[in-house]
């Protein structure tokens, strides 16, 4: 059984390992965690009707426009999940009616957004307490993209603690499989799907970027998406650079509005949904030094220094 201490000034604190009463609790409090699956866009929870077996505990899209089934369980997972979640999965990517109506019934959806309803991909994400390390070997077979995520509590008096492990396997180990809805993003990629000029741009930013990272010694991965370019720590993102349209990019911040506002720097937009301030990029203008406070302040929330 494991331990959690936690080391402040005042000694160190042995912290329980506190299960989730049900599953319903479980997951509201999944949900309802800002970060945790900081990238997903929630459209229902427990969908029923329609055609499909059973019912996906989440539906929702993510900032590439996936389509994405996330299944929890408050219990231990084994491989026996895969098929499962295959099933949804199935009738998700031959039922894009279903997805789209329940896209247009969700009053708060995020307006930068772009979901091509005929082609859209669709992305697995199973969260439990534990998931067996066997469950990787037949999550490796399936063609989609599949994230499994492990969520344990820990308490100290009225403080949560939930501690969150994403499941990988080790490199040397992985075969390469043809994945459907998987990209190469390249600048080939890039230029293919937005306006040449500002693929080259996009690229660009990121390169700036990631020498800032450097520079500043921040411990931060750089992962391309379809859509952006985020700077991560662990699951969440700090700040990167995005299309909001074709043409129109912009740099992005992990920031609340309050704290946006203490730094006093202009900014073009503020969306809610994703908690992210938004600056445009104006190519003869916008210069990443006069961001650097953003920048600084979004790393430093993240990484909590």
């Amino acid at each position: 059984m494991a331990n959690l201490f936690w080391k402040n000034p005042d000694g160190t604190k042995r912290l329980l390992d506190t299960p989730f009463k049900t599953e319903e609790e479980f997951e509201k409090t999944v949900f309802e965690a800002s970060g945790l699956l900081e990238d997903v866009f929630p459209l229902k929870r427990q969908v029923r009707g329609g055609a499909k077996p059973g019912i996906p505990d989440i539906i929702g899209i993510d900032r590439d426009g996936s389509v994405c089934i996330v299944e929890m369980k408050n219990v231990t997972v084994d491989a026996n999940i895969i098929p499962q979640v295959l099933q949804y999965a199935i009738w998700a990517e031959t039922n894009p009616d279903s997805i789209k109506s329940l896209w247009l019934e969700c009053k708060y959806r995020p307006e930068d957004l772009a979901i091509t309803w005929d082609t859209f991909s669709v992305r697995i994400i199973v969260v439990a307490p534990t998931i067996l390390r066997s469950t990787l070997a037949l999550a490796d077979k399936i063609n989609y993209p599949i994230d499994l995520i492990e969520v344990s509590r820990w308490i100290d008096g009225k403080n949560e603690l939930l501690l969150v492990n994403r499941l990988e396997r080790e490199s040397s180990k992985q075969r390469s499989k043809p994945v459907s809805g998987l990209e190469s993003y390249d600048a080939e990629f890039y230029k293919s799907q937005y306006n040449p000029q500002s693929a080259e741009l996009f690229l660009k930013l990121v390169d700036e970027i990631e020498t800032l990272v450097r520079k500043k010694s921040w411990n931060l991965e750089r992962k391309f998406n379809k859509g952006y370019c985020g700077f991560k720590v662990g699951f969440s993102n700090a700040f990167g650079v995005k299309w909001l349209t074709s043409k129109t990019l912009c740099f992005f911040f992990k920031l609340s509005e309050k704290e946006v506002k203490s730094l006093g720097i202009k900014i073009s937009k503020y969306e809610s949904q994703w908690k992210e301030a938004y600056v445009v990029v104006d190519p003869s203008r916008t210069k990443l030094d006069d961001l650097l406070s953003l920048f600084h302040v979004s790393y430093e929330k993240l990484s909590g220094q």
